[in-house]
């Protein structure tokens, strides 16, 4: 799994390993070659001190280890930018489940468990930089460790290979097998040691239990500490003194919910742990001393090459002790990227299709519900039920009902967000399951009672990409009774929205928001033309005049117009009436109003308050 975490972080954050190798290989080489020709210096001037000689590696040690801290300067530099915040977090890690988000099934962007799974990546991510995000640290680290031990022991080896002269006595002992097997034990034992304790103690907060404590207390402080700084709450919060409730929560989780038993594992049996492992490096280097110090005495090597050993074998423990701490933060790490990878790995259920839809230039498109059923996932409940009309081209069609009536659902049908479980939908006579995706998503333009703009340009919400038609979005504006507004607009389309980057931009009101939305709507200029409780956010009157021009806005496309306030419906040619999650009538406003069914019963309840 780190190995495929490891390809997919080369693929959206390119150039980030290759700089932390390079980076790393640098950092861990420079300290060897100032340790090399210093030792070469100090027994230049503890022995013959030739100047010629000292000069030579005077020039020598400044050019090597200057070249060489350049190199790692520049290249540390470029790591640094290929691993900030917003080169990592936005362009890479984000990216690769927005990818996922984007190319998944509807139904799993609206299920429970997918959610709570994605939930569950982000706060490890959030909260220890667990998953994913562990990936180039661990490599940086690991690359680290790896050059380290090579140059060490590249540096070390003399230590063996000199000899005690025979004129040293009992100090010969010191190339004894016993003394070089207890040597390496002095080395070994606590360079394995100092991680394994380190490892055990940071799997203490590293249990599926803890991690659970870690996520809910990250998610909680993510929610509550910012509560008091979102505009949409802000009436609430002052209104009603909800800060009370956030600050007791925001207690609860620090003392007891949250992270308290992480400064409690810190503060006993975890911080003990940590102590010893800390300790073990400074047994290693005491003996390190005594045993270079001792052979140095015995005449085995000068003075200048005690400070190469002394410091190479030291390096030679720290640097294996961070390869075999990566070692142990691979496993530990390896649940979580499992979690990751259960989420990248959900596959797509819905089927895509491959035929292309016709480009019609006469918009001759016809759509039928041939005896559909339906319903959501993980209930019994059927939300449509043997539900079968077919649509005339051009028509401007009105779906009314009580909630839960089933008119959402079938609007999500329609767009193929949802497959029904049985019967099938037509277009042009073809089940569109046979339809490629996408090609068949683009016959329509919706507006959604929950739509959103972005913080950007008011063209770009418009178009829905960054180079557009202006004329269009002009002409599309002004069809959704947003003209007035965009010519007081002193930037027009180029008005950012809302001010989240800039105190420059313009905070639309709900219906301005639901205008440009309408707008977007029509600049798509697809067959279909699908519309939500389009007027939701509207003052009466600017939701009569959308129903002025609502059929020269409509065009030739056939439109779809979902909405509770049923004096939009006598603008439509046809009413479906949905009720016990069927259709129960169909017809023009005077028809059904004379019939006095569901249609009568929903129109005298709400004209009662206009009467």
């Amino acid at each position: 799994m780190s190995l495929r975490a490891v390809r997919l972080v080369r693929k959206y954050c390119p150039g980030l390993l290759l700089s932390q190798t390079l980076a790393s290989v640098f950092e861990a080489v420079t300290p060897y070659a100032a340790v090399f020709f210093s030792a070469r210096i100090i027994d230049e001037l503890a022995g013959l001190r030739r100047a010629d000689v000292l000069w030579r590696l005077v020039i020598l040690t400044v050019a090597v280890t200057g070249a060489l801290t350049l190199a790692g300067y520049l290249l540390a530099r470029w790591r640094d930018t290929k691993s900030g915040w917003a080169e990592v977090f936005y362009k890479g890690y984000a990216r690769i489940f927005e990818d996922k988000q984007l190319e998944m099934d509807y139904e799993d962007i609206e299920s429970r468990e997918v959610r709570d799974l994605y939930s569950q990546v982000r706060e490890n991510m959030n909260w220890g930089g667990h998953g994913i995000t562990a990936v180039p640290r661990m490599v940086q680290e690991g690359v680290r460790g790896i050059v380290g031990v090579a140059g060490a022991v590249a540096l070390v080896a003399g230590l063996f290979l000199s000899r005690v002269p025979a004129s040293a006595g009992a100090l010969t002992a010191l190339d004894s097998p016993l003394a070089l097997l207890a040597l390496a034990a002095a080395l070994v034992i606590p360079t394995a040691l100092s991680p394994l304790i380190e490892g055990a103690a940071g799997r203490m907060t590293q249990t599926a239990a803890m991690a659970e404590n870690a996520r809910f207390g990250n998610r909680a402080f993510m929610y509550f500490g910012f509560v008091p700084m979102e505009s949409n709450r802000a009436l609430d919060v002052r209104l009603y003194r909800q800060c009370r409730i956030v600050n007791k929560y925001s207690d609860y989780v620090e003392k007891y919910a949250g992270f308290a038993s992480f400064n409690k594992l810190a503060k006993g049996k975890q911080g003990v742990l940590f102590a010893v492992s800390a300790c073990m490096p400074v047994l290693l280097t005491g003996a390190v001393y005594v045993y270079v110090c001792l052979k140095a005495w015995a005449g085995a090597f000068g003075v200048g090459m005690v400070t190469q050993y002394v410091s190479a074998v030291t390096a030679l423990a720290t640097s294996a002790m961070l390869v075999l701490r990566q070692a142990a933060e691979i496993r530990t790490n390896a649940p979580f990227l499992k979690l990751a990878f259960d989420y990248l790995d959900r596959e797509r259920r819905m089927y895509r299709g491959s035929l292309t839809t016709e480009k019609r230039s006469d918009r001759q498109y016809e759509v039928e519900f041939r005896d559909v059923s339906f319903r959501y996932p993980n209930t019994e409940r059927w939300a449509l039920r043997h539900v079968s009309v077919k649509f005339r081209v051009g028509t401007r069609l009105a779906i009314v009902g009580e909630n839960g009536s089933g008119k959402s659902t079938f609007v999500k049908l329609l767009c193929r967000l949802y497959d029904p479980q049985e019967g099938e939908i037509l277009l042009n006579g073809i089940d569109i399951r046979k339809y490629d995706y996408d090609d068949y998503m683009a016959v329509f333009s919706m507006v959604f009672q929950d739509f959103t703009l972005l913080s950007r340009p008011l063209g770009e919400n418009v178009a829905g990409g960054l180079r557009y038609d202006r004329a269009r979005v002009i002409k599309s504006l002004e069809d959704s009774g947003f003209g007035e507004r965009l010519a007081e607009l002193p930037q027009g389309l180029d008005t950012m929205l809302y001010r989240d980057f800039g105190e420059e931009g313009v905070e639309p009101s709900g219906g301005e928001a639901q205008k440009i939305a309408i707008a977007r709507a029509l600049y798509k200029d697809a067959p279909f033309l699908v519309l939500d409780e389009p007027t939701a956010a509207l003052d009466p009157i600017a939701e009569a005049e959308i129903y002025r021009q609502f059929d020269s806005i409509s065009g030739d496309r056939t439109a779809i117009y979902i909405s509770h306030r049923l004096s939009s419906c006598r603008f439509c040619d046809e009413i479906l009436v949905f009720d016990d999650s069927g259709i129960a009538e169909r017809g023009t406003h005077d028809v059904l109003l004379a019939r006095g069914g569901k249609y009568a019963e929903l129109w005298n309840a709400q004209a009662q308050y206009y009467e």
